[in-house]
């Protein structure tokens, strides 16, 4: 996937203000637009400036789209990290909800993403209205989907400031995590959200919930998978082994034979919940080096002892 420079699109400094960004979109858009525009390619550049400016000229996405930094290049091979918009709230659906984004625009805010402010115009007309609901993903640790309890977080938003940029404010929230919450759960936190104008109430913020991408472990659901690294000779023989699992350890028992990529089931020691999931323990023999003189000794022996050939159905 390529990185797109939206500012490089709508030809504006990183540093530029919302005014100037909104002029410099309306100015390209008029030149590209497929109605009047002669270019060959007015209806893609169109679209590259609609996304550019959805992105930009939004000053929530454009702070969160800030903090991949400067350092990308336009067309730059891009994945972004997993937690990149960690706390960061947005408000309410895409003011270009139904529009066609690049693959690199949804990999960063999902199909329309969200939008800036969103029902500002109409708190105006109205002396006391409700503020808006608010949207924040969050990063937990596995442990504490099988425990629960309290943590405190820092969401992030933006607002504009005097000099028309946006500039990003922090608070810290403690947070109940509740006991078998799953991977994109929704956590309500009410009147957190955006406040309202006069006497109307505050909006409501949405926490959802994500794992903290863990080395060995993945999560379907309820049903946790976890990667068991074993000796050879664990593998061939059968062992008994000690395994650290978020609920605490286990004893296992490997059966003799097994082969890398089978799996173990622990019933009901995934996810807890009204009907938890299992843990799956996925076997993966990992072979040592051959290193000392002992070591390549110890291998040539395996080598006579076994008939083996793994090209040929594991016999010579």
């Amino acid at each position: 996937m390529e990185f797109k420079d939206y500012y490089q699109v709508l030809g504006v400094a990183r540093d530029a203000s919302q005014d100037e960004i909104k002029r410099a979109y309306r100015k390209l858009a008029r030149k590209y637009h497929p109605d009047v525009s002669k270019e060959s390619d007015a209806e893609l550049r169109f679209q590259e400036l609609g996304e550019a400016y959805e992105v930009l000229g939004d000053a929530e996405k454009r702070a969160a789209y800030d903090q991949l930094g400067s350092s990308w290049r336009q067309g730059q091979d891009f994945r972004p990290p997993p937690d990149w918009d960690q706390g960061f709230e947005f408000h309410g659906a895409s003011a270009g909800d139904g529009a066609a984004f690049s693959e690199f625009f949804e990999s960063l805010f999902g199909r329309g993403g969200f939008s800036p402010f969103g029902g500002a115009a109409q708190r105006q007309a109205h002396a006391h209205a409700r503020g808006n609901d608010t949207h924040a993903k969050i990063y937990i640790d596995l442990e504490d989907a099988y425990r629960g309890g309290r943590r405190q977080v820092a969401l992030k938003h933006s607002e504009l400031g005097p000099d028309g940029r946006p500039r990003v404010r922090e608070r810290t929230l403690n947070i109940t995590i509740p006991k078998g919450v799953s991977e994109g759960q929704q956590i309500r936190l009410e009147g957190q959200g955006e406040a309202g104008s006069g006497q109307g109430g505050a909006g409501d913020l949405y926490l959802e919930i994500h794992f903290q991408p863990r080395e060995g472990y993945h999560v379907e659901g309820r049903d946790v998978y976890l990667n068991l690294p074993l000796a050879p000779w664990e593998a061939a023989l059968g062992a008994r082994v000690r395994v650290p699992i978020p609920s605490g350890e286990v004893d296992l028992t490997i059966p003799p034979n097994s082969k890398s990529g089978g799996k173990l089931r622990l019933k009901g020691r995934g996810i807890p919940g009204r009907e938890p999931g299992d843990l799956y323990v996925v076997l993966e023999i990992v072979q040592p080096p051959a290193r000392t003189a002992a070591e390549k000794e110890a291998y040539q022996s395996l080598a006579k002892a076994f008939n083996f050939d793994p090209r040929r159905g594991g016999r010579a």
